[in-house]
């Protein structure tokens, strides 16, 4: 009787590249100007990413373009946003029963914590040069900085899988 084994080094392989985006943009801005620049038409994706977390749940906003000729998958992905609970205060003092609103900051990807957005580019090919897409996104002028994330440095690599 023949053993199979299977190799999970196989499945854990990573065809993407991470450019991490530092702006004070709005998203949907932001996907604007990285139109402009780049051959793409990133739009607005309905399925947001969604991340529980002890204090609540959250959705980062997500912009999406399939490009059909190369098969190429672009994602600009929001990093930062906020998990705002209601706290109700039940002490005998002059402001008893007061509600408060207590807001928790919660990355997508928590050891990039400065990171405003990504843009997750997947099933590259050859042809296409990563550092000429730096290049032409730094050239946006509210954009302060640009750079490629190393994909294996990145610990939640499962907050990627959408």
């Amino acid at each position: 009787m023949a053993i199979h084994k299977l190799d999970f080094g196989e499945f854990d392989e990573i065809d993407y590249h991470l450019i991490a985006i530092h702006t004070s943009l709005e998203d949907y801005r932001l996907a604007y100007f990285i139109n402009q620049k780049l051959p793409i038409n990133l739009c607005k994706n309905k399925n947001e990413i969604q991340i529980n977390i002890k204090e609540g749940e959250t959705k980062f906003s997500r912009f999406y373009y399939y490009d059909t000729e190369k098969a190429i998958s672009w994602n600009l992905i929001q990093n930062k946003n906020e998990v705002v609970q209601q706290k109700n205060e039940n002490s005998q003092n002059l402001f008893s029963n007061i509600s408060l609103e207590v807001s928790t900051k919660v990355y997508l990807l928590p050891e990039f914590k400065k990171v405003d957005y990504f843009l997750k580019i997947e099933n590259i090919e050859e042809g296409l040069n990563v550092t000429e897409i730096q290049l032409l996104l730094n050239t946006i002028d509210s954009i302060s900085t640009v750079y490629k994330v190393e994909t294996n440095k990145v610990k939640s690599k499962n907050n990627l899988i959408f």
